[in-house]
């Protein structure tokens, strides 16, 4: 069949039974282990928070609502079969306890043949919790993400828009690489950016707004100053190809959410520009080795904190001595009356047409004038003949 469950790995096992190290009976087990599977979703309103599948973890079993054919074989009432073996959660065992004596719970029943034991997975949704406004995190640090192709460079600001600590970059590798080899990657840069966050003491993790789907989309097109065809061209779609924005501000507002974090996008304009400007020179004095990059996860942290992005001059906040003094209170004066420059208004046959440059015409005729087209000019008009 085209299509195997258990995805390409097990086919390709089928395939090279001598490169995987397994024998026809072997891969068959595992064949034979992927459809051996039970899946029953939660129902609130029913006991135990499933109708299907019942487990109760205080006393240690498990129940299951047999079809019709199968109800000969119940050993419960209502059609159902409970399981002489004892059945536990092993990790937060307590969290399903209360999950299921409240809610609806999704149990799924599977094999595993390299042990050949069975196990149990329960999941639930989360309700909402209440969420936390934008002034509340900016009281405190956060934490500064620049996202680039192949690292991530992140520090950590403090609330006054200071670097805590020493920027620092994380490799994000994704190139040429499987879809779960990409995800496991990228779970662990989130998991070292929330470790961070928590050390720290911050409350939320700042990212930028990346959205390259319009020039995915456009592709070779020339577009404004965008590089399109020949080695920029190439070398620019392939650093969008390797920047993972949907894929990470996912996984990092799953991961931060149940590590009780926030995520605050701001606007990605500019960032590197003043941030090599204003602030790449002050982290070199501190930090011969910052980069660019972290000079713009600077940036990005104090947008998230609602600080500017440049520097000012007297610094970022107003020094103690000078905020301790009582603000001196001026005395503004009305402006005085100017004289009025505007001229009287002409009168209405002189007045002279919108928007019109040339002036109004005179109503006055103009005298006798010497006629260009003539050996002379006519008797009487501003010149003497001589009589002979």
């Amino acid at each position: 069949m085209p299509v195997t469950r258990g995805g390409k790995n097990l086919l390709r096992k089928r395939n090279n039974l001598a490169g995987a190290g397994l024998t026809e009976a072997r891969w068959r087990e595992e064949w034979e282990a992927s459809r051996l599977f039970l899946t029953a979703d939660g129902e609130a309103a029913k006991l135990w928070g499933n109708e299907t599948i019942r487990v109760s973890p205080d006393e240690g079993w498990l129940e299951l609502k047999l079809p019709a054919p199968l109800a000969g074989l119940a050993n419960r009432p209502s059609g159902r079969y409970r399981l002489a073996c004892a059945v536990e959660f092993g990790y937060r065992g307590d969290e399903v306890a209360a999950q299921a004596s409240t809610g609806a719970v999704r149990y799924d029943i599977g094999t595993d043949p390299k042990t050949g034991r069975w196990h149990i997975d329960a999941s639930w949704k989360k309700s909402p919790a209440p969420a936390v406004t934008l002034e509340e995190l900016q009281a405190g640090a956060v934490v500064a993400v620049d996202v680039n192709a192949g690292h991530l460079d992140a520090a950590v600001i403090a609330a006054d828009g200071n670097v805590a600590g020493t920027p620092f970059t994380v490799p994000l590798e994704l190139a040429g690489l499987p879809a779960a080899t990409r995800d496991g990657r990228l779970r662990a840069a989130v998991t070292r950016l929330i470790a961070t966050a928590k050390a720290a003491g911050a409350r939320a993790v700042v990212i930028e707004d990346l959205d390259f789907e319009q020039g995915r989309a456009e592709g070779r097109e020339r577009t404004g100053s965008r590089p399109s065809r020949g080695r920029r061209g190439r070398g620019y779609r392939r650093m969008v190809a390797g920047i993972p924005t949907a894929k990470l501000r996912d996984r990092l507002t799953q991961m931060a959410s149940n590590a009780g974090l926030s995520v605050v996008v701001v606007d990605p304009a500019y960032t590197s520009r003043w941030s090599a400007v204003h602030w790449l020179p002050l982290l070199r004095e501190q930090h011969p080795e910052t980069t660019g990059h972290h000079a713009a996860a600077l940036v990005i942290g104090r947008r998230g904190l609602g600080h500017r992005a440049r520097t000012r001059v007297n610094g970022n906040r107003t020094a103690p001595a000078d905020a301790m003094r009582p603000a001196r209170t001026r005395t503004r004066k009305p402006p005085a009356a100017r004289p009025s420059n505007r001229k009287p208004a002409a009168p209405r046959g002189q007045r002279q047409p919108p928007g019109d440059k040339t002036g109004p015409p005179h109503r006055t005729t103009a005298g006798n004038q010497a006629a260009q087209d003539r050996s002379g000019p006519p008797t009487g008009q501003y010149s003497l003949l001589r009589s002979d």
